[in-house]
């Protein structure tokens, strides 16, 4: 008889295929899963990078449009390192460049009394700032008192800027006599005084009729011959370019020295072939040891009005 029921043969096909589907099945699934993993946004990170740059100009609009209400300023800052972990200093160091670009001295001086008085930014360049501000803005009296307080403080540390900065703005007043007090705690300081500072002093000698002050100030402080600059990360020695008239008669008279002549090689002098680059650095330096002589001597026999210094 013939039987109805399957052979082993098909019941093991039949297997067979059930098995390779099912394999497919689990295969497609496991494809299905794989890929990135849906990402969700942090609850301490913001999905907006907001860097120095436009934190600074968002702080610098949103002081601008205050008034000059001190506690309402303060309130504004305090409110905006409220949610910072570290104090940002950076940031203000921006505000405070881009106010001073902006030519805002009120802000300047309110940011950086602010920076201060939180225990943060004390350092010359904030200082310098501030006095800048102060000067600027026409209120001299709390600029002398700030220069008061950093001569009295850091007296031979302090930079030879803030002496340049105090000598313009009494120049700009027509203070002389503060000028000349100044000038003289450089000298006192061994503090070589620039180009720009001995002009100024020297035209306020011309001014007052002090002829002989004026000649001994420009041979002791003579203009330098040479300057340093870096090109392409290279120091390189070149011929400084002399600024009036009247250093350009002195050096003549005294050294027989071209100020307008090209640098040549043929040219060069004796005395400067002598000197090496290292001892012309030295003599070129911010900072010297002036003579014993100054030129705000008790002394000296002469008509002229005396300083007391």
């Amino acid at each position: 008889m013939l039987a109805l029921t399957n052979s082993p043969l098909l019941i093991a096909k039949s297997y067979e295929e059930i098995k390779i589907k099912s394999t497919r099945s689990i295969f497609l699934v496991c494809a299905a899963a794989k890929g990135p993993r849906p990402r969700y946004p942090r609850v301490w990170k913001t999905n907006k990078k907001i860097g120095t740059i436009s934190k600074a100009a968002k702080l610098v609009q949103s002081i601008k449009e205050l008034s000059n209400v001190k506690e309402e300023v303060y309130g504004a800052l305090d409110t905006y390192v409220a949610w910072e972990l570290e104090f940002p200093l950076i940031t203000v160091k921006k505000v405070l460049k881009t106010l001073e670009y902006e030519k805002e001295w009120k802000r300047i001086i309110q940011v950086t009394k602010w920076m201060l008085s939180k225990g943060q930014g004390k350092t010359m360049g904030s200082y310098f700032t501030l006095l800048n501000a102060l000067a600027e803005d026409d209120r001299l009296d709390e600029a002398e008192e700030l220069w008061t307080k950093l001569l009295m403080q850091y007296t031979a540390s302090l930079p030879r800027r803030f002496f340049d900065k105090m000598i313009s703005i009494y120049r700009k007043r027509s203070m002389h006599d503060k000028m000349f007090e100044v000038f003289a705690d450089m000298e006192e300081l061994t503090v070589k005084p620039s180009i720009s500072v001995v002009s100024m002093v020297g035209d306020v000698f011309k001014e007052l009729g002090m002829m002989d002050k004026y000649e001994r100030l420009h041979k002791k402080y003579p203009p330098p011959r040479w300057e340093y600059r870096y090109i392409k990360g290279k120091r390189v020695k070149i011929k400084a370019q002399v600024q009036s008239n009247d250093v350009d008669k002195y050096i003549r008279k005294n050294d027989n020295f071209e100020p307008n002549s090209g640098l040549r090689e043929d040219d060069s002098s004796e005395e400067t072939s002598e000197l090496t680059d290292d001892e012309q650095f030295e003599q070129d330096a911010d900072v010297t040891r002036t003579e014993p002589e100054q030129i705000f001597d008790e002394s000296s026999e002469s008509t002229e009005p005396s300083l007391d210094v």
